[in-house]
């Protein structure tokens, strides 16, 4: 079992030459620079590392650069052998990172809120309160003077 700075200094290691060999080895049209290595994480026994990337584009061409990936990955995997020089290279698993997905749909809350909160000014604007403008009584300065002088 490997320390936990050994993983982390391999999947680094992984993340670097994947993009680097991402962006100027790999020939195949479907991994075009749209591609990004967002993170990537290595189990504790380093045998297994798991690739995170986002595509930016539709659904189709982030199913071509899963085909891409999926093709590339023996390719991949040499090269990350070669840069790590470990005694064994760590098999790879490319997931697609849910991060685009989940900063849309909290962008669409926050649009939503600030529509809410547009809607509550412009109906508030005009409002009056339905009381008295202070609400809270207060003693009257007479009682206070009485009160104070007897003491």
């Amino acid at each position: 079992m490997a320390d936990n700075a050994r993983a982390k200094r391999l999947a680094d290691l992984i993340r670097e030459v994947i993009a680097q060999k991402l962006q100027r080895g790999i020939k195949d049209p479907r991994l075009g620079s749209h591609v990004t290595i967002t993170d990537t994480r290595v189990t504790g026994d380093l045998r297994e590392a798991t690739v995170f990337y986002t595509v930016y584009g539709d659904d189709e061409e982030r199913a071509g650069v899963a085909a891409g990936l999926e093709s590339a990955k023996g390719i991949l995997r040499s090269e990350v052998g070669r840069a790590a020089g470990t005694k064994f290279t760590p098999t790879l698993t490319f997931v697609a990172d849910a991060l685009p997905d989940t900063a849309r749909t909290i962008e669409d809350l926050l649009d939503k809120a600030r529509a809410s909160d547009a809607q509550v000014r412009q109906a508030s604007s005009g409002a009056t309160y339905a009381g008295d403008a202070d609400p809270y009584r207060k003693p009257d300065e007479e009682e206070g003077d009485e009160k104070g002088a007897g003491a």
